[in-house]
């Protein structure tokens, strides 16, 4: 029987990649000051980098704290920690000492395992590896997938890590985590040596290290939606409700959005309802703790009915840097032509080193310094403008790559685009 030749058009599709197992079974949860010493002496006793992670129960819970913290790390095996159950966890920071942390998204973890005693002083992020590195997702299943040729199970990813007992499936996700996370760091250590950014990684590293997020301002105008509140009155209605609603998920250790949502916060700023039946009454205003602290929403209505003119938030966030881009063309049509060239150069730069456009540089540095560029002699303009990216948090290696971008935008803008006609009010119709 003669067997028919192969559709060309067919393209067979590749078969699953294995599922990631632990090497050496799941290990048992540390919540005990026994087991924790254990693991103590096992990692002061261990090799090498430290693979680390931290479970939050965000969309859970109010606080960011850890509910969950992973380590592996070479002669020391894996270890599940339960920081719930301690004070902090200082005696395994002495015993990590000055080895360098491996994290994926470091930005993320750190700060909760900073909370528990936990602080680095050597940092590899697989993420931000990845990122300079050009990887189109940086995921860590996807990476896992791409370059140990294993694939991970995701699916515990948002679960409420602050529930007790945790569950084994749950921990064996979490174990897995830190698993590979040796493996990856020796590739992508290799690769970024290979693509010459092995010091651009170490600078990011070690501003990730010492960077503390600046505090929010007005964090209420956050608030999903927040553009449909209708006016002042409404705007101060809205930060009156996320004012009181922050306070109580704190107290109650909760995600605000659980009490009521954003929504409802919009719906019932809007109406302005004067008593907690029009409130209840009121279309969108729902959630679990609509009518459990029905009290706490009426007196802030109250209080945002009773605010004075000069005492409602104005439209518009105030802000130190440049206006919205989209304004820029009529409010300086030169700063605008500056950004469209500076922009045209940086995704050059971006495709030619195969790198994220915004890791070369934060957007709104550039942004920051083309709008009101240094005032300077032209001889001075290189030196003024590093300057300007040093004080701004970037790095050498950005601003070595971006100053001379910037300053020849800044010498050299273009034509600035015309500013856009003002619309022709429409006849008045008979």
């Amino acid at each position: 029987m003669v067997q028919e030749p192969a559709d060309p058009e067919v393209v067979e599709e590749a078969p699953p990649a294995p599922l990631l197992t632990l090497r050496d079974g799941l290990p048992p949860i540390v919540d005990t000051r026994e087991a924790l010493d254990a693991v103590v002496a096992a990692v002061a006793a261990g090799t090498g980098p430290v693979g680390l992670d931290a479970e939050r129960a965000s969309g859970y819970r109010y606080s960011a704290r850890a509910y969950l913290i992973q380590l592996r790390r070479e002669g020391a095996g894996s270890a599940l920690i339960d920081p719930i159950a301690f004070d902090d966890l200082a005696d395994l920071n002495e015993a990590i000492g000055d080895a360098e942390w491996i994290l994926h998204a470091a930005s993320q973890d750190i700060p909760c395992l900073r909370e528990v005693g936990l602080v680095p002083t050597a940092l590899f992020d697989t993420e931000l590896a990845a990122r300079l590195l050009g990887y189109p997702r940086v995921g860590l299943a996807t990476l896992v997938e791409v370059i140990v040729g294993k694939s991970m199970r995701k699916e515990h990813s948002a679960a409420d890590w602050s529930k007790r007992p945790l569950p084994e499936p749950w921990l064996e996700y979490a174990a897995l985590d830190v698993e590979v996370l040796l493996e990856l760091r020796e590739v992508l250590v290799a690769e970024l040596e290979e693509s010459g950014k092995t010091e651009w990684a170490r600078q990011e590293f070690e501003h990730l290290i010492a960077h503390e997020p600046p505090p929010r301002q007005d964090p209420w105008r956050r608030t999903s939606g927040i553009h449909k509140a209708k006016g002042r009155r409404a705007l101060g209605a809205v930060r009156e409700l996320w004012t009181v609603r922050d306070q109580l998920a704190a107290d109650l250790d909760t995600t605000p959005g659980r009490l009521i949502p954003d929504s409802a916060v919009i719906a019932a700023a809007n109406a302005l309802p004067t008593s907690g039946k029009l409130l209840m009454d009121t279309p969108g205003f729902h959630g679990r703790g609509a009518r459990r602290y029905l009290d706490s929403w009426v007196d802030a209505l109250k209080r945002a009915r009773a605010l004075p003119e000069n005492e409602l938030p104005p439209v518009a966030n105030r802000s130190d840097g440049p206006p919205q881009v989209r304004s820029w063309a009529d409010r300086d049509p030169v700063a605008a032509a500056r950004l469209n060239t500076a922009r045209a150069a940086v995704t050059e730069l971006a495709e030619s080193r195969n790198i994220p456009v915004e890791n070369l540089l934060t957007p709104d540095y550039m942004r920051r310094v083309l709008w009101s560029p240094p005032k300077v002699a032209d001889a001075d303009l290189d030196a003024a403008v590093a300057a300007e990216l040093a004080d701004l948090s970037a790095r050498q290696w950005q601003i070595d790559l971006m100053t001379p971008l910037i300053c020849e935008a800044i010498r050299n803008p273009g034509t600035p685009e015309p500013a856009a006609a003002p619309a022709e009010p429409e006849p008045d119709e008979d």
